[in-house]
């Protein structure tokens, strides 16, 4: 039987990015979900609606909150008098988006498209069909939404794990042209143009949720803040003191140790690796990132790719893609799109390969090898 190894937290090899917050001002708690149970503590240690008015917490004063949604373990933490409000709207918004777009929910709209076919689509799914589309067109199809019934024939949906014999993949791998996508997007309809075909916005769902929690903060009046979302960072403002978070990058081959440290204020900062989700079969590892081209996870010479941007969706996107089109391809779809992102390469032969936009703001104990525009 295949032995599957999936794990979330910053204490697994599934934790891509580490947080090092550099922090001085004491951690207080917001309450999560109710699994998490954590309780509502102002600096004064003060109960809410015992005395402590927002107005009177310090503007460097933190706020966290955690949950698990989207099937991955989440962190959020905000600062200032207007943190515990944003923190609460933020986790509101997390479980509205998983409920929309989650495959795994079948009541969700997502589930329910795949199901008959064709659908209408709330702004939130358009939004990300009309990026997941875009970014098809852009990678060259490295980037795929209609990926699933792939995922699905491997057993990464469900856990039912399967080496397909290749008259399988070629059956399913006929569903995953999107150009058979019939999308409006000024009416939100969508239609698939083959039986059987599917859509996921897995690839994407994370940089686009961090991407509207960034707009909850803005809306709230956050100045300081920053999320984890399994692994996908974003940063809100600079800290409190006004210095740039610093993230470091987890080194996919040696647990507790990181790849680089990299500076950043109001950034995405993502990553995805073939060590993040896999089963073992005779022997052979195989991971979930799938080449679309043949439907067998990518092997392309990489372990880890970083993406850098101040758009989290595109990023989410982009740490795939780059990652099935492997480094050469990957260097070059860079140049070609500098001024947009990023991005920080880690190559099975150990080598870091860093975009020259990070140089001042990227430290590691590997040599690095900068590429730079042409």
């Amino acid at each position: 039987m295949a032995d599957m190894k999936r794990h979330f937290g910053l204490s697994s090899r599934m934790a891509i990015i580490a947080l090092v917050l550099c922090m001085t001002s004491q951690a207080v708690g917001c309450r999560g979900t109710e699994s998490v149970g954590q309780d509502v503590r102002a600096a004064s240690t003060e109960e809410p609606g015992t005395g402590t008015a927002l107005a009177e917490i310090a503007a460097d004063e933190r706020f966290d909150t955690e949950l698990f949604a989207m099937d991955t373990f989440m962190t959020l933490s905000a600062f200032g008098p207007h943190a515990q409000e944003a923190l609460a709207k933020a986790e509101e918004e997390i479980l509205r988006l998983e409920a929309i777009l989650s495959t795994g929910m079948d009541d969700s709209e997502v589930s329910r498209i795949n199901e008959n076919g064709e659908g209408t689509m709330s702004e939130v799914t358009a939004s990300l069909m009309e990026a997941s589309i875009k970014l098809w067109e852009v990678t060259g199809g490295a980037f795929n939404p209609a990926i699933l019934p792939v995922m699905r024939l491997w057993g990464f949906t469900d856990g039912n794990y399967h080496v397909p014999e290749k008259g399988e993949l070629d059956e399913v791998l006929t569903l995953l042209d999107v150009s058979r996508i019939e999308f409006d997007r000024e009416a939100g309809s969508v239609r698939f143009g083959r039986e059987g075909m599917a859509i996921d916005f897995g690839g994407i769902a994370k940089g686009y949720t961090s991407a509207r929690v960034m707009d909850i903060f803005a809306g709230c009046g956050v100045k300081s803040a920053m999320v984890n979302l399994g692994g996908n960072v974003q940063t809100y403002g600079t800290k409190p003191d006004g210095k740039k978070w610093k993230i470091a990058v987890q080194d996919p081959r040696k647990e507790g140790n990181y790849l680089c440290v990299i500076e950043s204020a109001g950034e995405a900062i993502i990553t995805s690796g073939g060590y993040e989700r896999y089963f073992e079969e005779d022997g052979v590892t195989y991971h979930h990132i799938i080449d679309p081209a043949d439907g067998y996870p990518a092997f392309n010479g990489l372990v880890s790719v970083t993406i850098v941007s101040s758009d989290g969706t595109m990023a989410d996107g982009l740490s795939t893609s780059l990652f099935v089109m492997g480094k050469d391809k990957a260097i070059e779809y860079w140049r070609e799109h500098s001024d947009e992102f990023d991005m920080v390469l880690y190559t099975d032969k150990g080598e870091l390969v860093v975009s020259e936009g990070l140089k001042e703001r990227i430290t590691s104990d590997y040599l690095i090898n900068y590429v730079g525009r042409p």
